[in-house]
């Protein structure tokens, strides 16, 4: 009996996608542990950092965690140091959650902003993974976007303009949303073959679109406290 190595290699580039696929959303999940442990801290300690340190703090620990996490990415200190820094932003995103719980209803609008970014990131994971379409194609005008977004973003922190502000989170919804269908495409269509970069990716893409959404529902349903 002959066997068809081209039916057999196929099998087996797809069972290792699956269990990269796998891997990744298990990680993923346990991600939001240390992320919900870390902004409970910030909230409970008021944690709050000045605008200039607090920038050069935030790019330090996340560019010296995305280093770190390159060099070990293909053994479980990866994970660690993955989770660590999934505690930190937890912790950063504290200072944004404290804001919105000066509304009278900021529970509420923490509650729908993670009920929406959930729901578009099944929707679009779940796209990406039952078509197999391959969205590698929007790299380059996704990366374009980002460093547009990153420069505009930086520079409203010292101009501080609302308007600004909404329109960047606005684009950061679709940008987002956008760069969720690209990275999962690449790992079912096995242009990311590591789980624990792959992790990094959604994770951030999750983590902005939530921020975005928090931002865009406290500007026009965000409710003073009287």
């Amino acid at each position: 009996m002959q066997l068809n190595t081209a039916q057999y290699g196929g099998a087996s580039l797809a069972v290792e996608r699956n269990r990269v696929l796998r891997n990744t959303y298990y990680l993923l999940s346990l991600t939001m542990i240390p992320t919900a442990i870390g902004a409970m801290a910030g909230i409970a300690m008021q944690f709050q950092m000045s605008l200039m340190w607090g920038l050069l703090l935030f790019l330090g620990v996340s560019f010296g965690a995305f280093f770190a996490i390159e060099r070990t990415k293909n053994s479980p200190l990866g994970v660690v140091i993955l989770l660590a820094w999934t505690g930190f932003m937890g912790l950063w995103l504290s200072q944004m959650l404290q804001r919105v719980l000066t509304y009278s209803n900021g529970g509420e609008l923490i509650g729908m902003a993670a009920v929406g970014t959930g729901a578009i990131f099944f929707t679009l994971a779940t796209i990406a993974t039952v078509t197999k379409k391959d969205f590698s194609f929007m790299g380059k005008f996704l990366f374009i976007g980002l460093v547009v977004v990153f420069l505009a973003a930086i520079a409203n922190i010292f101009l501080q303009v609302p308007a600004l502000s909404l329109t960047i989170s606005a684009v950061c919804v679709l940008l987002f949303s956008a760069y969720i269908l690209y990275d999962v495409s690449q790992i079912v269509n096995g242009g990311e073959t590591n789980y624990i970069t792959a992790t990094l990716s959604l994770y951030l893409d999750i983590y902005n679109l939530f921020v975005s959404l928090l931002n865009i529902l406290s500007v026009f349903t965000g409710s003073s406290r009287d």
